[in-house]
């Protein structure tokens, strides 16, 4: 009789485990490959994990190519290809096999961006030599990433695989004729929601914005600066056949999908949420520049140069501004900073050569002209007085008072520089001192009352002191900077409501 009590009592466990399975079987996603090879790593030997190997596989291989005959479901080991998809960020690496890779490149030739020349190429020199139309970004960016490419290739391989499961997992979920909104939707949702894509902590992005830049970096530890999660979103875009802008406000960069007028931008800091286009624009940003393909190239050396420049290592700064002309050949912003960073090292001839050029010199996308170079040639300022107004701060007031006195020492001997003047006032607002900002601001003025941004910042200041003439006097000399180009900014419209508000408009 206890045989038999514990043999029912076996059987309904069993039973009941298999219900079990079945039930959580049933509750999986059916377009989700993570889920459905997370639950067959878990049960890989009982039918339902069987069951969803096979689903993930159909999903993988695409619906018309899993009724192949050469693409069944593959008699390798498939753990190492599990592991991949299924990892979670800051998990040891996932190398896989040249079996495993031949496999996931067999099921991908089905992505777009297999039609493009520089998907099959191995050298970084036919990358700058080819039209940025046929640009393969993964495998340009990848190519430039490692010391020696033919070395590498298996690690490129390794990474561009991980982007091609990310890829089939977009389009295990989208319709056969699927919209360009709709394939927004679906990355959106893999990289932000279900793998947890990130901005990284300040902290650590202001000392290694290069490392959350590099694709692969950025793919191990699905944390990346704009920059770094745009790359993502191209190489993933590219692989889909949704034709993306990539678009550069200073010191910032986003994707966006424009049909006709109709324009919907893509915040990879922020989840890719649409921000309206106003939003990048600024005081002295009229207009949005666009980028292509072979630039995001360069740029991913630029950020890395700014991670030398930040650490004083100007001969390193200048090898990777070097690397990143061939890609940005025309490049105003590089050829400045690549000019600075000869002079520290005592390259003038070099650096005046390039600086020469931007005299008087005004951003495409700028109201006012840069005034750096232009007060170097005139004596108002030195290559250290340079180097000063770079020196970074983080959110430590004694980074911030330490540049402080540096650019006051510099200023000492050359109380003209403007660049320094605006940098001091900065810090003075960074302490929460803005007395002493406008008192700073208004020396800048008195130099030069041509910069749009100090004459933002004076009618603020003036405002809060209760200063209501100046106030209007800086704003309107700021309105009529900004006319000039064709700029009515956002900014100054808000500090003209808030000032009508509280003191009539002078006539």
């Amino acid at each position: 009789m206890r045989n038999r009590i514990l043999s029912l009592f076996f059987f309904c466990n069993v039973a009941f485990a298999a219900h079990s399975l079945d039930t959580l079987y049933s509750s999986l996603d059916p377009t989700s490959i993570s889920q459905n090879l997370a639950f067959y790593q878990l049960y890989p030997s009982t039918q339902p994990g069987k069951q969803a190997l096979q689903r993930a596989w159909s999903l993988l291989a695409g619906a018309e190519m899993s009724d192949s005959p050469s693409l069944q479901l593959p008699r390798i080991n498939l753990q190492s290809i599990v592991a991949l998809v299924t990892r979670e960020p800051f998990a040891p690496p996932i190398t896989l096999s040249d079996e495993e890779l031949t496999l996931i490149e067999k099921i991908s030739e089905r992505l777009a961006n297999r039609k493009k020349k520089g998907a099959h190429i191995w050298t970084r020199e036919e990358v700058v030599a080819m039209d940025p139309k046929e640009i393969d970004l993964a495998r340009g960016l990848l190519l430039n990433q490692y010391d020696d490419p033919i070395e590498s290739k298996q690690a490129i391989r390794q990474y561009e695989a991980s982007l091609d499961l990310m890829a089939l997992q977009v389009m295990a979920r989208l319709p056969q004729d699927a919209s360009p909104e709709q394939k927004i939707h679906e990355i959106n949702r893999l990289i932000f929601h279900e793998l947890r894509f990130r901005f990284p902590p300040h902290s650590l992005m202001a000392k290694e914005v290069d490392l959350y830049t590099f694709l692969p970096s950025v793919l191990d530890t699905r944390q990346g600066v704009c920059l770094g999660v745009s790359i993502i979103y191209l190489c993933l875009a590219q692989r889909l056949d949704l034709p993306l802008e990539i678009i550069t406000p200073p010191g910032h960069i986003y994707v966006r999908y424009r049909d006709g007028d109709d324009i919907l931008n893509i915040e990879t800091t922020a989840r890719g949420i649409d921000l309206p286009s106003e939003t990048y624009l600024g005081v002295n940003t009229r207009s949005l520049e666009e980028k292509n393909i072979k630039e995001v190239i360069g740029m991913a050396f630029v950020n890395q140069a700014a991670v030398a420049w930040q650490r004083e290592e100007y001969p390193i700064a200048i090898k990777l501004y070097e690397k990143c002309l061939p890609y940005m050949p025309n490049d105003p912003l590089v050829s400045m900073f690549l000019g600075y960073n000869y002079l520290f090292v005592g390259k003038k001839t070099q650096g005046e050569k390039l600086l020469k050029k931007l005299q008087g010199f005004t951003f495409p996308y700028a109201v006012s002209p840069e005034s750096t170079p232009d007060d170097y040639f005139s004596g108002k300022v030195d290559a250290e007085g340079i180097k000063a107004i770079f020196l970074p701060v983080d959110e430590n007031r004694a980074s911030i008072t330490k540049k402080q006195q540096e650019i006051q020492k510099i200023l000492n001997h050359y109380p003209r520089f403007r660049a320094g003047l605006l940098q001091l006032a900065v810090t003075w607002l960074q302490l929460g001192r803005s007395g002493e900002a406008l008192e700073v601001l208004e020396k800048y003025h008195r130099i030069d009352p041509n910069y749009s941004v100090v004459e933002y910042y004076l009618s603020i200041l003036s405002m809060e002191r209760y200063d209501y003439p100046k106030a209007w006097k800086y704003l309107k000399n700021a309105e009529k900077l900004s006319l000039v180009k064709g700029h009515n900014s956002k900014a100054l419209q808000r500090v003209r409501a808030e000032l009508k508000r509280v003191c009539p408009e002078p006539s």
